[in-house]
């Protein structure tokens, strides 16, 4: 059985990068409910716990709990920020309600190194963002490390291997950081580490081959990296048993379909039905303009266009899909943690209650990063394991408003000259995704000697290591200005054209 260390959600902005944080130090890591009992966390069998922050205050009457039972389970706990609060006063320490807070770069003076802070020096740099903080620590506890404004930046009872840290180590802002986890995991969890892609497919073959037995899979192929890597790790694992349905939906990006059957004919054969589904989802599509309604009209007819094939090839029990973690965290709100449900995927949320299929999601665990990694080990080319993330709805939700075949080659144009622009830029690796966006408003232009009135293109290009944060990437003038021009000048419908300078939070990466 793999390590498995969890952390609990509270809330916070921060949790899906401390479980990345740790699972960059080779342990595998999972996110669960804050109100999960002992009983049922037993069932994973932890190596250590970890709390993570939260927008709450523990001094606030309802604020997000624990069940206390999870901090005599026997093994080490780390509270991050609200969790180090939490910890403190479920364990009978003092606690301050902040006046004004500590927000930002600060200095932490190490009173006691030992494990927890091994071969760091006595003073660090770290990221602070808290309001309340501890005044006196639990009986069996030390005060590690303070700066001049938080008498309590760090606490440890290193007897039963509990801790707490008043900052964030999981930030880049806390340079250090990592270490401080390496030395909890490693040093007081005991952790041997050693989690890897190539187990990880190892492990989830094997689960896949239990899973279907001598059934039939079919696989939702979106022509993106994650589907691939599903289709390919289930054709490793069963073989020709697996179909590869790829549906052109009408909203994909130009010339996408020769694209995949190029792709998947020749340069990594697989077992391929393409279906031309266009005017089907257009139809479902027709008159809808509130984004979650989009993304439920697409994955209601998605499985309607799967059912149907399943039936002609001859039936399939089992529905693949390239359901990555952040996924499941956006839509379900980490597992039932306190953070807000941010959208549905359409292959999560998108889902309709009566499936006909069982589900098969061998890739719900990873990030995106982790999943490139895996197509590589699996010898998918690498023109598509470095492809752009594009969303399961495709198109539909770039088209701000009602989705019309008018409207989709208007973007599908644009799009392809932003593509064709930001690739020739020297920076182009370090952009995680650029795509346009279809604007539901019409501006006034000038075009010769006539005044137009027509559409608005928005351009989106943003910088991440996983999708879970991102950054708008400072594309040079130059490259914006070669993009607006080729758009207004070669897309008919098109006059103005904007770019998008928001980061993810506050904003997400798609725009619907």
């Amino acid at each position: 059985m793999r390590e498995t260390v969890a952390v609990l959600d509270f809330g916070s902005q921060y949790a899906q990068l401390i479980a990345r944080r740790i699972r960059e130090c080779g342990v595998y890591c999972e996110i669960l409910p804050h109100e999960i009992t002992l009983a049922e966390l037993r069932k994973i069998r932890p190596k250590a716990i970890v709390l993570s922050g939260g927008p709450s205050s523990v001094m606030d009457e309802g604020h997000p709990g624990m069940d206390p039972a999870l901090i005599g389970a026997g093994v080490p706990v780390l509270g991050i920020c609200y969790g180090m609060q939490l910890l403190a006063k479920l364990l009978g320490g003092s606690l301050e309600r902040g006046r004004g807070g500590e927000y930002g770069p600060a200095s932490i003076d190490i009173h006691e190194d030992g494990d927890f802070f091994s071969h760091l020096g006595r003073k660090i740099d770290v990221w602070m963002s808290h309001g309340d903080h501890v005044t006196e620590v639990p009986q069996g506890f030390k005060v590690l490390a303070s700066t001049d404004a938080c008498p309590v930046a760090s606490m440890g009872d290193t007897q039963r291997g509990l801790y707490g840290v008043q900052f964030h180590p999981e930030v880049v802002h806390t340079p250090r950081g990592k270490e401080i986890l390496r030395n909890f995991l490693f040093r007081i969890a005991r952790c041997k580490g050693g989690w890897t892609m190539a187990g990880f497919i190892e492990e989830a073959v094997e689960n896949i081959r239990k899973t279907v037995g001598d059934g039939r899979v079919i696989c939702g192929l979106s022509g993106g990296v994650d589907s691939a890597v599903v289709a390919a790790l289930i054709h490793r694992a069963i073989g020709s048993r697996m179909t590869a349905i790829f549906v052109d939906n009408g909203v994909l990006r130009a010339g996408e379909v020769d694209e995949i059957r190029r792709l998947f004919t020749r340069e990594y054969p697989l077992n391929i039905d393409v279906v031309d589904a266009g005017k089907r989802f257009l139809d479902a599509l027709k008159g809808v303009t509130d984004p979650e309604q989009k993304r439920k009209a697409i994955g209601k007819t998605f499985i309607d266009v799967f059912s149907e094939e399943a039936r002609r090839i001859g039936g399939a029990d089992f529905l693949a899909q390239g359901t990555l973690y952040p996924d499941i965290i956006e839509s379900r709100s980490a597992k039932g943690g306190p953070s807000a449900t941010i959208k549905s995927h359409h292959n999560v949320g998108g889902l309709p209650e009566d499936l006909r299929f069982t589900l098969i999601e061998p890739l719900k665990e990873l990030f995106k990063d982790e999943v490139r990694v895996v197509g590589r080990e699996l010898g998918l080319p690498d023109s598509l394991v470095q492809r752009q993330p594009f969303p399961g709805p495709g198109l539909a939700v770039r088209i701000l408003g009602e989705v019309t075949a008018e409207n989709v080659a208007i973007l599908q144009q644009a799009d392809i000259r932003v593509q064709e622009e930001i690739r020739k830029w020297e920076g182009y690796g370090d952009v995680w995704q650029s795509f346009a966006v279809l604007l539901p408003v019409k501006s006034v232009g000038v075009m010769g000697d006539e005044r137009t009135y027509a559409n608005v293109i928005a351009i989106r290009a943003v910088s991440s290591m996983d999708g879970m944060t991102a950054d708008w990437v400072k594309v040079p003038y130059e490259v914006l200005a070669r993009i607006s021009t080729r758009i207004i000048n070669e897309v008919k419908g098109v006059n103005r054209v904007v770019y998008d300078v928001s980061s993810k939070p506050p904003s997400t990466i798609e725009w619907e």
